[in-house]
């Protein structure tokens, strides 16, 4: 196994294991490396921790997202969506495959929408798996596309039921208040 996967915590099978198991180890003496995790070096008031930028390398990912955990503006590898529908949580990721996976890591475009003119910096980009990002693009697409034409929220929570359109996990239907809170967050 490389230095690079040692020091981000990826186990020999290429996985990322959760945040609190790995906060666990380390706790508990079993850490390889002898770091802090990132989370806690962050809230005790230390610099850029490169941990988090190592756990992203590690998965093969490049970019704004490792220049950001260089920078210490990513203090964890968690999906920062509003919603994450990963299975075992949102600090689980799929390395970077050809093609990628669903839980592969994503720059989200977040507040400005890359379709809005939004770019991939710093101040413009959220860590999320590709599938949360992109169940977050739909609804926010369709939504912004029925304001546009005038619908009330109401109107427009009845459309995406009966276009059958998925709405946040734990609901059945949609409602007014999650029309809105979807297009917002």
């Amino acid at each position: 196994m490389s230095d690079v996967a040692q020091t981000a915590g990826v186990t020999s099978l290429g996985v990322v294991p959760s945040l609190p198991a790995m906060r666990y180890s380390a706790l508990h003496g079993e850490s390889n490396t002898g770091k802090r995790d990132s989370m806690a070096k962050a809230a005790a008031g230390g610099g850029a921790d490169s941990s988090v930028a190592d756990q992203l390398r590690a998965l093969g990912v490049k970019g704004v997202l490792v220049q950001m955990a260089e920078r210490g503006q990513l203090l964890a590898l968690n999906c920062e969506m509003p919603q994450c529908y990963h299975h075992k949580g949102r600090g689980t990721f799929d390395p970077v495959t050809t093609p990628r996976t669903k839980w592969a890591p994503s720059p989200d475009h977040y507040p400005i929408l890359k379709s809005a003119g939004g770019r991939l910096v710093a101040e413009n980009v959220r860590l999320s798996h590709i599938w949360c990002n992109n169940r977050d693009f739909g609804w926010r697409t369709q939504i912004r596309t029925l304001l546009a034409k005038d619908k009330s929220l109401t109107e427009i929570a009845e459309a995406l039921n009966s276009k059958g359109v998925p709405p946040a996990h734990g609901t059945n239907r949609w409602t007014a208040a999650m029309v809105r809170k979807a297009y917002v967050s």
